[in-house]
């Protein structure tokens, strides 16, 4: 007669990637204490019983350690200060947009003036210009002998600008990246 096993399969269901207090099932853990020193290694079970005698969260902060790292903290506090952090690094980081000025091979000078101060206005915000010499139709046979429109657009902002991607054909355009000087 086979007596029947029964598996468990325990699954962890974490709110982020850190565990907290049941969710901890290692043998035992090193435990930092509520306000930064060591308590030293413990089973899982004793540091579980602080925490909970603290009327705080186990929380286990370097999984990877030997044996793992554990802190007692307050779980909902700590996740604030962690969303606090990451959106102040993400207020102080620059976002740089690419601003596109098309234009096209028998483009007048006046309308290269225009769009030349309209990326300049794009440059001195901080953002990069994708300069695009779009060609229709026949156009498309003289593509080499209008480089020299990108060459020109590049020279009246070379005050304030320095070519970051030279001029290449992309399907029916030719490109061009533009970007501030530092």
């Amino acid at each position: 007669m086979q007596i029947p096993t029964t598996h468990h399969i325990w699954r962890c269901t974490t709110i982020s990637e850190l565990m907290i207090n049941e969710q901890i099932r290692d043998k035992e853990v090193r435990l930092i204490g509520e306000d930064g020193e060591q308590l030293g290694i413990m089973s899982s079970r004793e540091a579980l019983q602080l925490a909970r005698e603290a009327d705080l969260d186990l929380v286990k902060i370097a999984p990877t350690a030997k044996p793992p790292v554990c802190k007692i903290i307050d779980y909902g506090k700590y996740r604030y200060e962690l969303a606090r952090k990451e959106k102040e690094a993400k207020k102080k980081q620059k976002v740089i947009e690419i601003k596109e000025v098309r234009l096209s091979p028998n483009i007048d000078t006046n309308d290269l003036n225009t769009k030349t101060s309209a990326a300049r206005r794009f440059l001195e915000k901080g953002d990069k210009v994708k300069v695009t010499l779009r060609f229709r139709g026949r156009e498309m046979a003289h593509m080499s002998k209008s480089r020299y429109i990108l060459d020109d657009f590049a020279q009246a902002l070379s005050d304030i600008a320095v070519i970051d991607k030279p001029s290449k054909v992309e399907g029916r355009s030719m490109v061009m990246f533009l970007t501030a000087k530092r």
